[in-house]
Formats: C-alpha cells, structure tokens, sequence
C-alpha cells in the first residue's frame, strides 16, 4: 500500500478541523446551501469527506495517533461536557422502548451471523469454510462480539475461539467498513429523524419534551461566556478526563488480579466512558450545571463533530475490492439486523431515535453511541453511553450464542 500524502498528525489535525470550519460556514450562508443541507446532514458530511480523503490516499489512519488522542481525549471530554446539565429523569422518563430496540438490536446480530453463512455458503462453501484455527465461523465471532459490545469482546472472541492471527486483519476489514458504512445510513437517517418518524408513525414526543426542556434551561442561564468560565469548563472537562483515566488505571490491574482478565471489568476504555459519565452526571446535580449558559454543551458538541471527523478517517472504501465474498457475509449479516429494528419500530412505532442509538449502542459501543444520539441533540448523548454500557456488559454472553450458531451452521 503506498504511503499517504499526508503523515504529520498535526497537519491531519488541521486539516480535518478546516474540513469542519468549511462545512459550518457552508451552512450558515443559506440560500442554496439550506438546500444541500437538507438531503446532506452536516454531521454526514463532516464524517464522510475524511473518509474519502483516508480511501484515496491523501491521509491515512494506520499512518495516525489521532484516534487514540480521540478516544482518551475528546470522547470523555464530551461526555462530562454533554452530561454537565442533564435532566436525568428527562431520561429515565422516554420508557421502554429504548430498550425494546436495544435488546432488538442484539438479537439482530446474534441470528443476523448464522442466517449470512447461510445464505453466502449455499452458493460458495469455501468462504464460510475452513478447519480448525482457520474456521471462518471463529472468526466471525470475533465479528458478533464487537456488533454487540465492543472492541473489548470482540478480542475475547479471538482469545476464547482461537481464530487464526494472521487471517484476522480480513476480519477487521469487515468490522471497520460494514459497520461505518451503517453509521452512516444512521447519521443521515438522524438528519432526516423527522421525515422517518412520521413513516415509522412514531410518536416521539419523549425525545422532544427531553430536547425542548434542555433548549429552555440552557436558554434560561445563558451569558456571554468569560475567560474565567472557559478556563473553568477547560477544568471541568479535561480534570473528567483525568478522573477516568485514574479510575481506569485503578480498576484494570484489580480485575486482573482476580482473575477477570478477559472479562469487560478489565477494560481501560469500559471506565474511562463510565466514569466520564459519571462525573458529569454528578455535576449535574451542582451549581456547575450553570456552566451550560456558558457553552458546556456547545463545546461538548466541537469534540464530538472533531470524534466524527477522526472516526471517518478509519473508513476506507476500497477494502471492499478484497475477499469481496466475505463483506458480503457482513453486509447480509448488518442487512438483517437493520431490518429487523426497522420492522419492530413500525410495530412498537418506536421514534427513529431509538432504531440508530439501539443500533449503535451495540455495534459502535460507547466510541460511536453517543455521537450517533448526540446528532439528534446534544442532550441525548448519555442516552447512547448508558446503552453502550448495557452492550458491553451483554456482548461477551451474545456473542458466545451468535458463535456456537455460526459453528453449528458451518457443521
């Protein structure tokens, strides 16, 4: 593969929040671009243009650290930022239905594996194939385990099944583009949330009392902010991010030492999202919930737009063109799971909301959920992080069912 144009993080950086400027000074010009930006959501946008600059070679992310800057950095940071003036009863109050899609959307993934070996090994045994370490069901399953929780299950899929290693990088491919390439059906979807609830006849007033209460009090304390108040969230943000990190660096060794190594308790990213989470959640019952006047949840949402940017750099088109049989195995397997949620959102008329953040919740996890609720409103995003962590604690158990299905398809 040749090198990208562009290797230096810090120009990558630049050039991505530039992409960004360019897109929110687009749409704030009107006239024809209030056109362009009905059919194209921003936040599509804004996640699509650096993918297509990572697929013809301008940046690369192998090449990049941004990712992990993001994922320690900007995610928690967001999170205490978007979760500082939270109405959590608003939250707890949208019901059930969230977690009818949640819990839909897992099972879209458990029977969604099987049923595309099924189909791809009626025409072509060879690719769903494969003895011993290099069983193609094995795998997959690491596959299942990242569609339902998360980076964390998905590596104890490939320690508990063994799939061979050095075969396992096809397996990220599809992982990687199949679902990006989901997420952003789901981010369009987002922008157009109105337009699919009324077809789903959605009666998503929930969300709206949640997005309109939230608009209201931010409204109510709203001032121009001053160096002191931005020197104060600057804390207030990035000491979360110091919290998660100690908490993190606290509670991995201690699960280890009993033993739970392969369990999500000894993941570092599981406590930097649950504590960063927990933070602002804390603070939300503070005076510093008054720091939303001063633009928490407006700075939250620039680190989400720069997560959105840097998480398009993973997605490569052109990955398609290798092992084309086995993404087709991915894309008959995220198919089903789609249209399973689709069609139990039309029976329960579950709001469009909870179809993407359900989804995401399971395959992005804690990385992309948030960003995914966070596109419908700034407000919504712990309602994608408290899935996410609901995903992670059911991925390892869904995944093992997905993959003793998988192994009993292949014979």
């Amino acid at each position: 593969m040749d090198a990208p144009l562009i290797t230096n993080d810090a120009i990558v950086f630049g050039l991505l929040a530039a992409v960004l400027g360019a897109i929110f000074y687009t749409k704030s010009r009107g006239g024809w671009w209030d056109k362009f930006y009905t059919f194209i959501p921003i936040i599509l946008l804004a996640y699509l243009i650096p993918s297509l600059m990572n697929s013809f070679g301008l940046i690369s992310s192998e090449e990049s650290n941004l990712w992990q800057i993001a994922k320690d950095y900007f995610l928690p940071a967001a999170l205490v930022l978007m979760t500082l003036s939270i109405d959590m009863k608003g939250i707890l109050g949208l019901g059930s239905k969230a977690l009818i899609m949640f819990f839909t959307a897992t099972i879209g993934i458990i029977l969604g594996g099987p049923i595309a070996m099924l189909i791809v090994g009626s025409f072509s045994p060879e690719t769903v194939g494969g003895e011993g370490a290099d069983a193609i069901w094995r795998g997959l399953a690491t596959l299942a385990g990242s569609w339902i929780g998360g980076g964390a299950n998905q590596t104890a899929m490939l320690e508990v099944y063994g799939y061979n290693q050095e075969k396992y990088a096809a397996m990220v491919a599809v992982d990687i583009v199949v679902a990006n390439i989901w997420m952003a059906f789901l981010l369009y979807g987002a922008g157009n949330s109105e337009k699919v609830d009324r077809w789903l006849g959605a009666d998503s007033s929930a969300i709206e009392r949640l997005k309109n209460k939230m608009a209201d009090y931010t409204s109510s304390v709203e001032r121009t902010a001053s160096a002191a108040d931005l020197v104060m969230l600057t804390a207030i943000a990035f000491g979360g991010v110091a919290v998660s990190h100690l908490v993190a660096a606290v509670a991995v060794p201690f699960f280890e030492a009993q033993g739970l190594g392969e369990s999500i308790l000894a993941a570092e990213f599981f406590w930097i999202v649950v504590t960063a989470t927990t933070v602002g959640l804390g603070l939300s019952f503070t005076s510093a919930r008054g720091y939303e006047g001063a633009g928490a949840s407006k700075i939250g949402t620039v680190f989400i737009f720069l997560l959105v940017a840097i998480i398009g750099t993973k997605m490569d088109v052109f990955m398609l063109a290798d092992q084309p049989l086995l993404f087709l195995v991915g894309f008959i397997w995220m198919t089903f799971h789609s249209i399973l949620l689709i069609a139990v959102a039309k029976i329960i008329k579950a709001p469009f909301f909870f179809v993407a953040v359900g989804s995401k919740a399971n395959v992005g996890g804690a990385a992309s959920a948030p960003v995914v609720a966070a596109a419908f409103h700034p407000a919504l995003a712990p309602v994608g992080v408290l899935l996410a962590v609901l995903g992670y604690a059911l991925g390892t158990y869904g995944a093992i069912i997905c993959a003793q299905m998988m192994a009993a398809v292949a014979g």
